[in-house]
């Protein structure tokens, strides 16, 4: 049996699907019934967060261990640097092969050429895939550049060459990294198209409050979301069977995570790029020796965390470039410090800053900056505050209340805190409007919960 410094890592990637679809986060509709069993046999995160709701910038954190202003993907279309210490790097360095599927969006060609792949081995895939592909029409590019066509449904195509690639290298240690684009929406008809039938299933049942009440394009768009999110977890269950029939399930670590989430036009304009949980936490879970029995984490945490996570899963080191921390400490009781609070910034729709911690959620936002050009901002004001207890999807903004200005100003020091920590200059940060509070009182000691 390998040692636990020669366990394989796999990745298995989505995009833009929210927390609340798996039964673990109370969803009734049985749509992730692998990765319900995962989180209960393995480790769950529970409280996971994107450090950046859009494409881009979020892969660039997950791939670098750091934030977007650090690796300088701060928004789309920002190719990653040649030279960024990236995970894939690190695990060749310590004796792995390496190997990447699906959509990348950390380069400026469709064909990603091989020193734009961030030290990925094996190639099979396509900057954006959802300019090459759609849901029964899969192109993608090989190691050469070459266009290859895959059949079957998008998530099939993509889980089959998986498979393909964990049985052609079962011999030795590999990591290999999935990148589904489902249950992102198909940019070229802004439609969610699921697998054929599957949407049928779904459509007008049970919704999440948050987009129940605030509507956005959710009751066009439900049924295929459910869809999409049903076939990635029935692709996750193939993966898990193929470990298992390739005897490899003891000795492969496999996380189970999302770029970011989706709140269905409810928040601005279009699906992500807010502060809110609906953009920014996602599914996470983790199976094999390095995770079994972990059991539910319920402190804060982030896509920053992965690399050095998987790397130490491995016994490979973690670079001091990486901002991120690995969680293991954290499932052997052993982690220090711990951030109380999930840190995010945002760009594109707004340039904004935001932290979350298991009670608050606080927010601001640069108003004369644009979110398109602009990476940051020497000043912010408040733009909201949610009790996360008494208001957990997020309906009800506390920003300005006097009853909450303690909470408010304690979140705003927390929130300067993380910005200079990855290298942010301390901006000014402008109070809300004072709103009177009526009935709305904390009772003592409630802000610091």
């Amino acid at each position: 049996m390998p040692t636990p410094q020669r366990n394989n890592v796999i990745v298995f990637f989505t995009d833009q699907q929210r927390w609340d679809m798996a039964g673990v986060h109370g969803n009734p509709l049985d749509l992730m019934p692998n990765f319900d069993r995962a989180a209960q046999e393995g480790t769950h995160l529970y409280n996971c967060f994107t450090p950046q709701p859009v494409c881009g910038p979020a892969r660039s954190c997950i791939q670098t261990g750091q934030f977007a202003t650090q690796t300088g993907c701060w928004r789309n279309g920002i190719p990653l640097k040649e030279d960024a210490v990236t995970m894939a790097k690190c695990f060749r360095k310590g004796g792995y092969t390496t190997g990447y599927i699906g959509k990348w969006h950390l380069a400026k060609e469709v064909a990603v050429p091989e020193p734009a792949r961030g030290g990925y081995e094996y190639w099979l895939g396509s900057n954006v895939l959802e300019a090459t592909s759609d849901a029964y029409r899969t192109r993608l590019y090989d190691n050469e550049n070459k266009p290859v066509d895959l059949p079957g449904f998008r998530v099939d195509a993509l889980t089959d060459a998986a498979i393909r690639y964990v049985d052609a290298n079962k011999s030795k240690p590999f990591m290999l990294f999935i990148s589904y684009i489902e249950p992102h929406f198909q940019n070229s008809r802004d439609d969610y198209p699921a697998p054929t039938g599957y949407e049928e299933r779904y459509q007008g049942r049970w919704t999440p409050p948050d987009l129940l009440t605030l509507g956005g394009s959710t009751h066009r768009h439900w049924g295929g979301y459910c869809g999409m999110v049903k076939r990635l977890d029935e692709a996750y269950g193939r993966l898990l069977d193929a470990l298992k029939s390739l005897k490899l399930r003891e000795t492969t670590n496999v996380l189970f995570t999302s770029d970011h989430a989706c709140h269905f036009k409810t928040r601005n304009s279009e699906y992500k790029r807010s502060c809110h949980d609906g953009s920014l936490r996602v599914p996470t879970a983790l199976t094999g020796p390095s995770f079994e029995g972990g059991g539910r984490v319920k402190q804060m945490t982030s896509l920053v965390d992965v690399a050095p996570t998987l790397l130490d899963s491995a016994g490979l080191p973690v670079p001091s470039s990486m901002t991120g921390r690995s969680i293991l400490p954290l499932l052997n009781r052993t982690a220090h410090d711990w951030p109380e609070e999930a840190f995010a910034q945002i760009s594109e729709s707004q340039v904004a800053r935001c932290v979350r911690t298991q009670r608050w959620k606080y927010s601001v936002n640069a108003p004369d900056r644009n979110g398109g050009s602009d990476s940051g901002s020497d000043r912010y004001v408040e733009e909201f505050l949610y009790d996360l207890l008494a208001d957990p999807y997020e309906l009800n903004n506390l920003v300005g209340y006097e009853s909450h200005r303690h909470v408010a100003d304690v979140m705003k020091q927390r929130l300067l805190k993380r910005m200079t920590a990855v290298g942010e200059k301390a901006p000014e940060i402008v109070n809300a409007p004072p709103v009177k509070s009526g009935q709305k009182t904390l009772d003592p000691g409630d802000e610091l919960l």
